[in-house]
């Protein structure tokens, strides 16, 4: 691995480096708030790097999903200029890209967790970064209640926990006031539009938030024509639903992608 790491100066936590790693070196636990596209997932490893970690032990950075563990590592290695499974690796379910050389390991929070029952004292690592604790499933809270209860076990393991929103504080009270970084910014401009269902469909009568959804797709296709639209929906079953409703109405004017969490790996 390169004796020097680089960091994307366009990424807004990278104004907040030096502030990062000092709180790092100062602290047992950090809890780190950043908005989607802050850069928090892919530098936080590389700052613990920089700050002296990872060097007897790893470094953990846990993952909600398998599709994120594998591409975030695979972008985290690539700035680094490593090869994918060498110095950077990532294990999910049924596959395991790490190796002896292995200093930054992306995981899914389930991964993690099912690792704490063969040791539960973690000894394999000298850092776990818990990403995306907002989400709050009930594996990241698990792992949060044993990572708490750990540290007293464990006064050499640094904890970060990263978070897109304001639960940082509540956080911050679980681990005894650990301190707090936020970082602002995203590297793209980000508008927010409400449309209540009740306006968008307000002469429909009875509707479901899957008819909310066709309607709303068509007002983005009416204003920008093309592109490429995300939506986030609760239940496998809504998003066979949606599609179902889409294709029905688009037909092969529009492709329409699935993802969710019983896909395999290669689908998602």
């Amino acid at each position: 691995m390169n004796a020097e790491i680089q960091f994307p100066a366009e990424l807004p936590i990278c104004a907040r480096l030096e502030e990062i790693e000092k709180t790092l070196q100062q602290n047992q636990v950090v809890i780190l708030s950043g908005e989607t596209g802050s850069g928090k997932t892919t530098q936080i490893p590389k700052i613990c790097l920089k700050a002296g970690l990872g060097k007897k032990r790893r470094i953990a950075c846990t993952q909600p999903r398998r599709v994120a563990a594998l591409s975030v590592a695979k972008r985290v290695a690539e700035e680094l200029k490593v090869e994918f499974g060498s110095e950077v690796g990532a294990k999910i379910r049924f596959t395991d890209k790490t190796s002896r050389k292995t200093k930054i390991k992306f995981l899914t929070d389930g991964m993690l967790l099912s690792e704490v029952q063969g040791d539960p004292t973690l000894r394999e690592y000298d850092t776990i970064i818990v990403d995306e604790a907002h989400e709050r499933s009930l594996n990241i809270d698990f792992l949060l209640g044993h990572l708490n209860l750990l540290r007293s076990r464990r006064p050499d393991l640094k904890i970060v926990i990263t978070s897109a929103t304001i639960d940082t504080k509540k956080f911050s009270e679980a681990f005894d006031n650990a301190p707090i970084i936020e970082v602002s910014g995203r590297m793209y401009p980000v508008n927010v539009i409400h449309a209540p269902l009740d306006e968008i469909l307000e002469d429909a009568g009875d509707f479901t938030f899957i008819e909310g959804i066709a309607e709303a797709t068509q007002r983005i296709i009416d204003e920008f024509g093309r592109g490429d639209i995300l939506v986030f929906l609760p239940t496998e079953k809504d998003i066979r639903e949606s599609m179902d409703l889409l294709e029905g109405r688009y037909g092969n004017r529009m492709q329409i992608l699935p993802c969710f969490g019983r896909l395999s790996t290669g689908d998602q």
